[in-house]
C-alpha cells in the first residue's frame, strides 16, 4: 500500500487531479454549470485547502485500486480504462443518483459533469499507471 510505486503514481496523480480539475471546473465549464444550476450551494471563495486534502486521498485510493487491479501490467491504456471506469461510477452512477435525489443540477448537466468524469478519471488512471510502469521493478534476466 505504501509501496514507492503507489506514493509516486499518488503524487503525480494529485498534481493531476487538482490542476486538471481546477482548469475544467474552475473554468473551462464555469458557464455551462452554472446555465444548468438548480441551486446555487457553491462556497465562495471554496477551501483549497480541503479540495487539495480530498483530491490527495481520492488519488491516494484509485492508485492503490490501480495497482491491485493491474497485476503488474502497466500502460497508458490499461490506466485510461481503469480510471475511465472510476468516472463512469462517479459521473453515472453516483451523478445520477444526485439528480434523482437532490436540485444541484438539471439533467443535462448531470449527464455533461458524467462524460468529463470519464475522461477526467480516465487521464488520472493513465497517469497513475505511467508512474507504476516507469517505476515498477525490471525483471532479471
Amino acid at each position: 500500500m505504501f509501496s514507492k510505486s503507489n506514493l509516486l503514481a499518488t503524487l503525480a496523480g494529485f498534481a493531476v487531479m487538482f490542476l486538471l480539475g481546477y482548469a475544467i471546473w474552475g473554468f473551462a465549464t464555469v458557464d455551462f454549470f452554472t446555465e444548468h444550476s438548480l441551486n446555487n450551494v457553491m462556497k465562495d471563495p471554496p477551501n483549497m485547502g480541503i479540495i487539495a486534502l480530498s483530491n490527495l486521498i481520492a488519488v491516494f485510493a484509485i492508485s492503490t485500486l490501480y495497482g491491485k487491479w493491474a497485476r503488474g501490467v502497466h500502460s497508458a491504456k490499461e490506466g485510461f480504462q481503469f480510471g475511465a471506469w472510476i468516472g463512469v461510477f462517479v459521473g453515472f452512477g453516483l451523478g445520477l443518483l444526485w439528480f434523482a435525489t437532490s436540485e444541484l443540477m438539471d439533467i443535462t448537466g448531470h449527464i455533461a459533469e458524467a462524460v468529463i468524469d470519464v475522461i477526467f478519471y480516465g487521464i488520472i488512471g493513465a497517469v497513475i499507471a505511467m508512474v507504476y510502469k516507469a517505476t515498477a521493478k525490471k525483471a532479471q534476466s
